[in-house]
């Protein structure tokens, strides 16, 4: 929604957008009015859009690249390195989207977590000052950061990705840190 709502704010309905994601950027997209294009389209776009896709292959990254070469704008939802699972963390996000700032030199602008234009939304539309809205979150540099970045409370929750050990070493430290989400609740 996040990535949906900032792109709407730049461009106007009817956008084609090549997009690397999976249906909740889909819907998302659609709902504010832009075109998503198939891999075989993808020369028509107007912004290219990276969010999570198990459903990634060579040919998304390849159309995905010679865009942001040929200077099409490039976004993404978050620059996640993984993505926990119940086996272990696999690539996330921002794995993938490394190929891409790789084969390009080009960065693409964040949406989401850490920085602040989601938190800021969020804090909008949930109408609640920062002092009283707090970000839990199983990762420092993406959940943790960008709580602190628009100065709400923070938790984390170590059921995920970040350890005990690396939350000790944040600065600044997180205001609650809990073993998992049932814990803090409690």
């Amino acid at each position: 929604m996040g990535i949906a709502f900032m792109l709407a704010q730049k461009f106007p309905r009817g956008t084609k957008i090549f997009m690397i994601g999976e249906d909740g950027i889909r819907v998302a997209l659609e709902e504010k009015g832009f075109e998503i294009l198939s891999v075989e389209n993808a020369p028509q776009a107007q912004a290219v859009v990276m969010g999570i896709d198990r459903s990634i292959n060579f040919y998304k990254v390849a159309e995905a690249t010679l865009l942001v070469r040929a200077g099409i704008p490039f976004y993404t939802t978050n620059t996640d390195r993984t993505f926990p699972t119940p086996r272990g963390e696999i690539p996330g996000s921002g794995s993938w989207l490394s190929v891409i700032t790789s084969a390009t030199g080009i960065e693409p602008i964040v949406a989401g977590k850490p920085f602040p234009y989601l938190m800021e939304l969020s804090l909008e539309r949930l109408g609640t000052t920062k002092e009283e809205t707090l970000i839990v979150g199983d990762r420092l540099e993406t959940d943790i950061a960008a709580g602190q970045s628009v100065g709400c409370p923070t938790a984390l929750v170590l059921s995920g990705v970040s350890s005990l050990e690396e939350a000790k070493l944040w600065q600044p430290t997180p205001d609650l840190i809990a073993e998992n989400l049932s814990e803090l609740v409690s």
